[in-house]
């Protein structure tokens, strides 16, 4: 563990590479002023002055995205989205956050939704010289393989094939003009062309659901999964009110939101435990898929959806066509 002055500078280095003269601003809330002014003083040292947005300044939450944050994001050199999730936050202000970056090809943002003072002495003060090899590695092996099979001891049971036509993304913390990258990071993920079988999600959920049931190793969701889409009917989870939300979720937020649009591998070996907040615990060696949006402008799936929900998966077996890339959550990529 590290300190939140260490995980700043991490960000703002070491990721973001923040340069005298650039144009940068910062979105935070209330929540997570803490953070978020600790990036800004820290930007400010190299950059000069910061536009500062605190996100309640605009009105009760969710709000959406105010035109003077997103003009600002379309002509800035460097961003950082650092607040909690608020739910319906996800289809009002964080989508089109992603319409901005995509219409700045020069911009370059780090999204960091959830971000706690203990994500930023954990995963924000990992190695990322170790997870950039870890990734690269995983990436080598993956980025060609045509199917993936992911198995747990707790029932995880599912094939996922690729094309070679959707691309897939090495996100190790090395943020480039014209990308967003989850803070703290490290994963390989793309869009799988189809997934069939039982997936077990047992560590926790994304968008607003971890912040509402933390871990699910007591309550873990099991969906049947045919032809890339769950199946309502066979949806079981010992929480009722969970099962009925993530259903809700999952069936309630158009004709994709039960599709999974992504398939995603945790490359930050230097986490040691879940924490059961997605924004560092998709990052733990394991996998986690996504129902919802594939992020189009990045996997290039000529789909998407206004929803995406992460859920992580605690140590499956993957086996990259007929070879064992980890075995039980740990690496076998040497």
């Amino acid at each position: 563990m590290g300190t939140i002055e260490q995980g700043v500078r991490q960000a703002v280095e070491n990721c973001l590479k923040v340069q005298p003269g650039e144009k940068a601003l910062i979105i935070t809330d209330q929540q997570t002023i803490e953070i978020g002014s600790a990036l800004r003083a820290a930007i400010e040292k190299i950059a000069g002055e910061v536009e500062f947005f605190v996100m309640e300044d605009f009105g009760t939450r969710p709000i959406d995205l105010p035109p003077v944050i997103d003009d600002a994001m379309r002509s800035a050199d460097v961003s950082v989205y650092a607040a909690q999730g608020v739910e319906g936050e996800l289809q009002t202000f964080r989508m089109p956050i992603l319409k901005a970056i995509e219409a700045n090809p020069t911009l370059r943002h780090a999204h960091m939704v959830g971000i706690t003072p203990r994500i930023m002495c954990d995963g924000m003060c990992s190695d990322y010289k170790e997870i950039q090899r870890i990734g690269r590695l995983v990436y080598e092996k993956v980025s060609i393989a045509e199917s993936i099979v992911v198995t747990t001891e707790k029932g995880c049971n599912f094939t996922a094939r690729f094309s070679p036509e959707l691309k897939w993304q090495n996100e190790d913390g090395d943020i480039k003009p014209g990308r967003l990258m989850n803070l703290p990071d490290g994963e390989v993920c793309t869009c799988p062309i189809d997934v069939n079988g039982t997936a077990v999600i047992d560590g926790c959920l994304g968008d607003f659901f971890a912040q509402k049931y933390a871990s699910l190793e007591q309550t873990p969701i099991i969906i049947e999964i045919e032809n890339g889409r769950a199946i309502r009917a066979s949806i079981e989870c010992a929480d009722e009110q969970l099962r009925e939300e993530f259903t809700e979720y999952l069936f309630e937020n158009g004709e994709n939101s039960n599709r999974i649009g992504e398939f995603a591998i945790g490359t930050n070996t230097c986490l040691t435990e879940l924490i059961y907040e997605i924004l560092q615990d998709e990052k733990f060696p394991g996998v986690h898929i996504a129902f919802g949006s594939p992020i189009p402008s990045q996997t290039g799936a000529d789909w998407d959806c206004k929803s995406h929900v992460d859920g992580v998966i605690n140590s499956p077996t993957i086996i990259a066509d007929g070879v064992t890339i980890m075995q039980k959550g740990q690496f076998r990529l040497e």
